[in-house]
């Protein structure tokens, strides 16, 4: 199990923004969408390439090498060439700090 990992304040990641941080050799991308904050896996899974640099529209990034998107609120797919949903993790805030932890190996 992972700690919990220290991401921003709150105020300092824009509504539509995102930040990407390590935690445990991953590397997760937290965004701001709508005021409220969620984390996926920074990891196209069509062909490994990042997802944080893509164009985000709504509550979904595309990946910008071959166009796969994907839900930020679940890390669901939502359109090809990727099938296979991205890693979601939990977000929290602790004395207005957003902090993420990544929960796969609870």
């Amino acid at each position: 199990m992972s700690d919990w990992v220290s991401v921003a304040k709150i105020g300092e990641i824009a509504p539509g923004g995102h930040r990407v941080v390590e935690v445990d050799g991953a590397y997760i991308a937290v965004f701001n969408i709508g005021g409220e904050h969620y984390a996926i896996e920074d990891v196209c899974t069509h062909d490994g390439g990042e997802l944080a640099g893509g164009t985000v529209v709504g509550d979904e990034i595309e990946c910008m090498r071959h166009g796969a998107r994907f839900c930020i609120r679940s890390g669901a797919v939502t359109a090809p060439p990727a099938y296979e949903p991205v890693a979601k993790f939990p977000v929290r805030v602790e004395n207005g700090v957003i902090q993420v932890r990544d929960n796969r190996w609870d």
